[in-house]
């Protein structure tokens, strides 16, 4: 487990863990949303990530058994591959739906789900977990149809907790602690 950044203190963090993505991947998505993403406020490359949970605001003092969890869990995974499905839009956000192509990435979501609800820092969702990259936000819906982004066939380089601080100008994202996936 490495540690991009400390916190301390009694300080409350909006927390959430996600598998990071390769800079090719990475590379294609920045190139895809200044070609196809016409509206709405772009995330920025730093900022594209695959959420496994949002746990939203927790206290600090939790952060060292959240990332435990997260690295009991990544450390497990097989093989994860992901390839892009389609894009779908929510009410604010426009998203890259991906095909979990071994069904691992489900399993690690799953796992860290398991995990989480030990601790007592997480509600599973109602709804299935659902593979994807949020590349844009808007306040008002505008509909759009861009083709599905060439990725090919990816691997997450690594899994990690990051904080979300809400700002003005959107949301900034912060790794605390990065765990690599399989044993």
């Amino acid at each position: 487990m490495s540690s991009a950044g400390s916190v301390g203190g009694s300080e409350r963090l909006r927390l959430f863990c996600a598998l990071r993505l390769p800079d090719s991947t990475l590379d294609r998505l920045e190139q895809w949303q200044s070609e196809h993403l016409r509206e709405g406020r772009i995330v920025p490359r730093e900022h594209l990530h695959v959420t496994l949970a949002f746990l939203g605001s927790r206290p600090s003092t939790e952060l060292a058994a959240v990332a435990g969890a997260l690295e009991e869990a990544a450390a497990h995974a097989g093989e994860i591959l992901f390839s892009a499905a389609r894009y779908r839009e929510t009410r604010s956000v426009g998203m890259v739906v991906l095909e979990d192509e071994t069904g691992e990435g489900g399993r690690v979501a799953e796992a860290l789900f398991d995990r989480l609800e030990r601790l007592r820092v997480y509600e599973r969702e109602g709804r299935p977990w659902l593979p994807h990259i949020t590349v844009v936000r808007f306040r008002a819906r505008p509909r759009l149809d861009p083709p599905v982004p060439d990725l090919g066939q990816f691997r997450p380089s690594d899994a990690a907790v990051y904080m979300s601080a809400l700002r003005p100008t959107g949301a900034q994202y912060r790794v605390l602690e990065s765990v690599p996936l399989g044993g």
